[in-house]
């Protein structure tokens, strides 16, 4: 069973301190037992759940939100000490209480107590209860306290492990940044030398390329050379030699000197005109004709 004990002080009697005992089985819907004590005298109560679910219809609340409402004011006493007031009267033993919001109040509760016919035997129980209660809360403590010393302890180890860890990576990065240091002037090195080794290399290649050129322009220009050569001596060739037709055109000449003469010299023409063009006499032959047409003349 669960117990929840709190002081409070009501409205009809504000001097005077009262206990207000909640106790419930299983939740607080499902029904609580109520006492109060002013510590001489103690009424008690049970508040079942038809009882609940009635005081929720006659506030048009729901049934949920009612018994929060409820949890708040007699169990966790949720916000400042004036929200919730609470009535007693001896004389009906009727228990009521309500809420204040801002201006406006409403009553959240209204039920009948029976007075205790021994008193005291509640009031030890509330006494033993909030002994027991106190003794559990300090147990808890003391083991909260050395759970906290021990998270205390472990939290100043790794805070050591941790600066040490820290100390190392110092360590590690100002070793790996003295080794890159090395690597990369050697790097730097390296790649200076490499370089300068391709730009001789393409120095070369360009001095090599440019030889290059020289040599093709000059094979070209020796093969236009040649090429002009020979076609000049294709054109000596093709142009015509005097000094060959010359024997062919006086043994004809000598051979028609040796004919005997003709009267009639239109043969003798037409003669000539087809061995003008067989042979393709050229304008150099022109003085040889004239010679001949004045001897056959």
């Amino acid at each position: 069973m669960e117990r929840k004990v709190s002081r409070i002080c009501l409205t009809s009697e504000p001097n005077i301190i009262h206990f207000l005992q909640i106790s419930w089985e299983k939740t607080l819907g499902s029904g609580f037992v109520i006492t109060l004590t002013d510590g001489q005298s103690a009424w008690t109560g049970t508040v079942s759940e038809s009882e609940i679910s009635q005081e929720a219809d006659d506030m048009a609340m729901k049934k949920e939100k009612y018994i929060d409402e409820l949890r708040k004011a007699l169990v966790s006493r949720a916000g400042p000490a004036d929200t919730y007031k609470f009535n007693f009267s001896k004389e009906s033993s009727h228990f009521s209480f309500e809420k204040n919001l801002k201006d406006v109040s409403f009553r959240l509760g209204s039920f009948n107590l029976e007075k205790v016919e021994s008193p005291a035997e509640v009031i030890r129980e509330l006494i033993c209860y909030c002994l027991d209660t106190i003794a559990e809360k300090q147990a808890k403590n003391e083991h909260l306290q050395k759970e906290n010393e021990r998270l205390l302890r472990d939290w100043n180890d790794v805070q050591e492990r941790f600066e040490k860890c820290v100390n190392a990576k110092e360590a590690l990065e100002t070793d790996l940044y003295k080794r890159f240091i090395l690597v990369l002037n050697e790097k730097k090195t390296k790649i200076r030398s490499l370089q300068k080794l391709l730009n001789e290399v393409q120095e070369r290649e360009k001095n090599t390329e440019h030889e290059r050129e020289s040599a093709t322009c000059s094979e070209m220009t020796a093969d236009r050379d040649a090429i002009y050569d020979e076609s000049t001596d294709e054109e000596s060739e093709n142009q015509f030699d005097p000094t060959v037709l010359a024997p062919a055109t006086v043994s004809k000449d000598d051979s028609i000197i040796s004919i005997p003469d003709v009267t009639d010299i239109a043969p003798s023409r037409k003669r000539r005109q087809r061995m003008q063009k067989n042979l393709g006499t050229e304008p150099k032959m022109a003085p040889q004709e004239h010679q001949l047409q004045e001897k056959e003349k």
